[in-house]
């Protein structure tokens, strides 16, 4: 194995638990469907209006970012191989 392998499985591994904690972080979609038509729930509050500022779009961005970053980084080290074993 090069140092090449060796720091993008590094990079891998660390971007895989990253995902993970920002996933376990992320709070489930309870209000969707019957549940929002019963308690009332509009995009006319001051909450709907300030979604994309708050945790949890923060958190849906970052972990988009990390899957971005993880995808990148696996491509990288199944490609890097072919070119470096001529």
């Amino acid at each position: 194995m090069s140092i090449l392998e060796i720091i993008g499985g590094a990079l891998l591994l660390v971007s895989c638990v990253a995902i993970i904690i920002l996933c376990l972080c992320q709070e489930s979609k309870s209000q969707d469907g019957m549940t929002a038509a019963l308690t009332g729930a509009s995009t006319d509050s001051f909450y709907g209006k300030n979604e994309g500022r708050s945790r949890e779009a923060i958190l849906a961005k970052v972990t988009r970012i990390f899957g971005i970053i993880l995808f990148v980084i696996t491509l990288a080290v199944n490609i890097i191989p072919i070119f470096t074993n001529k």
